[in-house]
């Protein structure tokens, strides 16, 4: 059974990949893709499981090869998400979760429009301006850059399905854990995961 490839943006310090973190904890059978980036690693992050940490060369080669299901520039750094490994995983039943921005969901849209998109948004500017602090891991003029460009990141929240509120983290959660479950639940889906089941009640 083809697996359900789930889209996640917001601006950046709404918490998206701690959310997305530990949906695929909480959750069987999803898997979050590791794009690739030319973006610097940051301290923690480990080469393969945060991203695929790669030069401007060779994303570049891979992009001329038609590697990736979406791409973008983001801040001056290039993410890329690997066509072959999503395909694979959906391949395989495994439901695959998507951490780009707008651009990268815009992309997706047009390729696999039966990809399930989410939006997350702060409860406010100031909230979102206090993690990004927080986080102590941007210098001062990129977090200004983020916040500066927040307000053309959420204006296309309306293209997405769902729209989260992150304000309370278990509430969020629990929240992005009920779209997964509702796709999980959806016709098609129930139709073929119990056809034996549904053959013998008919029969």
């Amino acid at each position: 059974m083809q697996g359900t490839l789930f889209v996640v943006s917001a601006p950046s310090g709404a918490g998206k990949t701690s959310l997305v973190k530990a949906l695929v904890e909480s959750t069987p059978n999803i898997h979050v893709s590791v794009s690739h980036t030319t973006r610097t690693q940051r301290p923690g992050e480990v080469d393969g499981v945060n991203y695929h940490f790669v030069d401007k060369d060779a994303f570049g080669a891979m992009l001329n090869d038609g590697a990736f299901l979406e791409q973008a520039e983001v801040f001056g750094n290039l993410y890329g998400t690997s066509k072959h490994t999503v395909a694979a995983k959906l391949k395989a039943g495994v439901d695959v979760v998507l951490e780009i921005d707008w651009q990268g969901a815009q992309q997706i849209r047009r390729q696999a429009p039966e990809a399930v998109s989410i939006f997350i948004l702060p409860p406010s500017r100031m909230v979102l301006e206090q993690r990004l602090l927080g986080r102590g891991q941007d210098p001062v003029e990129v977090i200004r850059k983020r916040m500066a460009q927040a307000t053309e990141q959420i204006s296309h929240h309306v293209e997405f399905d769902y729209l989260i509120i992150n304000d309370n983290f278990e509430k969020a959660l629990k929240e992005m854990q009920a779209i997964v479950l509702c796709q999980r639940l959806g016709i098609l889906k129930q139709c073929e995961r119990h056809s034996t089941l549904i053959k013998s009640l008919l029969s």
